[in-house]
C-alpha cells in the first residue's frame, strides 16, 4: 500500500500546480498567450455544450438525460476554468497594482474586464444563451487589447492557428 501511495499519490500532488491555472510559488514561469487560448477554448467548449444541451433536452429517453446531464457538468467545469484562470493567474499573479498615475487607468481597465469575464463565466454556467458565450470572448478580445503588445497579439495567433 505504502508503494502505490507513493507512486500514484504523491505524483498526482506534485502535478497539481500544473494541472491548474498557476502554482502561486513566485516561480516566474508564465505563458499569458496560452492562458488567453486556453479561456477562447473553455468558452468554444461551454458553447458547444449549450447546443447540446438545447439539443438533448426536446428528447426524453434516458440515454439522452445522461448525456445532457454530462454536457451540464462539461459546461460547469469550463466556466469554473474561466473563473480559476482569471482569478488564480491573471487578477493575483499578472496584473500589478498601480498607484495613482499613469499607468492606473490601465490597471483599472484591465482589472475590470477581468470582473466581467468572471460575471460571464458566471452566467453561462447559469443559462444555455450563446449570447453569454459570445459576451465573453468579446471581454477576452478587450483584454488581449489592453493587455498584449503587437508581439503577444501576434503569440496568440499562432498559439490559436488562426493565422
Amino acid at each position: 500500500m505504502k508503494l502505490i501511495y507513493q507512486k500514484l499519490f504523491i505524483p498526482f500532488l506534485l502535478l497539481q500546480g500544473f494541472l491548474f491555472a498557476h502554482c502561486q510559488v513566485p516561480c516566474g514561469i508564465y505563458n499569458d498567450a496560452a492562458r488567453i487560448v486556453q479561456l477562447q477554448e473553455d468558452f468554444a467548449t461551454i458553447q458547444k455544450a449549450m447546443n447540446k444541451i438545447k439539443n438533448l433536452s426536446l428528447k426524453k429517453d434516458a440515454t439522452s438525460m445522461n448525456q445532457m446531464t454530462r454536457w451540464i457538468m462539461t459546461k460547469e467545469d469550463h466556466a469554473s476554468k474561466i473563473q480559476e484562470v482569471v482569478s488564480d493567474y491573471f487578477l493575483t499573479q499578472r496584473i500589478k497594482e498601480k498607484p495613482k498615475g499613469p499607468d492606473y487607468v490601465l490597471y483599472v481597465n484591465q482589472t475590470t474586464i477581468l470582473h466581467q469575464i468572471l460575471v460571464a463565466a458566471m452566467k453561462c454556467k447559469q443559462t444555455v444563451d450563446p449570447g453569454k458565450v459570445k459576451h465573453g470572448l468579446k471581454l477576452i478580445d478587450s483584454f488581449i487589447n489592453l493587455y498584449f503588445d503587437a508581439h503577444g497579439k501576434d503569440h496568440i495567433q499562432k498559439l490559436s492557428g488562426s493565422n
